[in-house]
């Protein structure tokens, strides 16, 4: 069972349904996001089992401090989760350090200075499941997304390089690849999405599994053949 979890990343999306679900099953849960009065509208549907914390995951200087106090206030960590992200639309022909920063900024130095607390902590006390949310998007540097792609392209690799210093020591260091799920961030495609609660059963279940793992067997499947597609072949398909 997991009795504890901090969640960063919680007020929206599939951070906030993982951590409604694993209060709704008795899990004490930390939920961290810049935007306190959803995560008390979440703490006040289960009262004691959640506990809050207004952070920017940007102020970067303020992650080994908060992370302590947090793991304090709760008495222990079983499951720490990175499910921070930023994907502002870009168009086709659209280059914007305006709107490419804020996606290095969160998706990967924010996960990198959060990641690198839980996974020193779980290194050390041989114990944990360490869980980033990544992207089929990070698969393949398709020309829509230039910086998007690449930033969830870095945390897998960074994610397993990680895997690769601590799951021996009994941690499961876990990567989940999503597809287009039914969030805020995603509410302007125009395409077939998972139900964000159908992802978060997923990532919870997969959340004690070491490895990468999509969330869809058709994605497992179809990047499979995309990430082995020739970078010409790739061009032409223009996607």
């Amino acid at each position: 069972m997991i009795k504890e979890a901090i969640i960063v990343g919680a007020s929206s999306g599939m951070g906030y349904e993982v951590a409604r679900q694993l209060a709704e099953a008795g899990t004490k849960v930390a939920v961290v996001a810049r935007r306190l009065d959803r995560l008390e509208q979440l703490a006040a549907a289960f009262p004691g089992k959640i506990l809050c914390y207004s952070h920017d995951v940007t102020h970067f200087e303020e992650i080994p401090g908060l992370f302590q106090q947090i793991t304090h206030d709760l008495g222990g960590l079983d499951l720490f989760l990175y499910a921070s992200g930023v994907m502002p639309e870009v168009g086709w022909h659209e280059y914007s350090f305006t709107k490419d920063k804020p996606m290095v900024d969160v998706n990967i130095s924010g996960a990198v200075a959060w990641i690198n607390e839980a996974a020193e902590r779980m290194d050390n006390t041989r114990h944990g499941r360490l869980v980033a949310i990544g992207s089929v998007a990070g698969e393949r540097g398709r020309s829509q997304q230039p910086v998007y792609n690449a930033s969830k392209a870095f945390l897998h690799t960074y994610m397993e390089a990680i895997r690769n210093r601590i799951a021996r020591h009994g941690v499961a260091v876990v990567t989940i690849k999503p597809g287009p799920t039914e969030t805020e961030m995603t509410a302007h495609l125009k395409m077939k999405k998972m139900p964000v609660e159908v992802a978060a059963r997923k990532i919870i279940a997969l959340s004690g599994k070491t490895g990468e793992h999509f969330l869809s067997p058709v994605h497992a499947v179809a990047f499979f053949i995309i990430r082995n597609f020739p970078s010409f072949i790739f061009r032409k398909l223009k996607v």
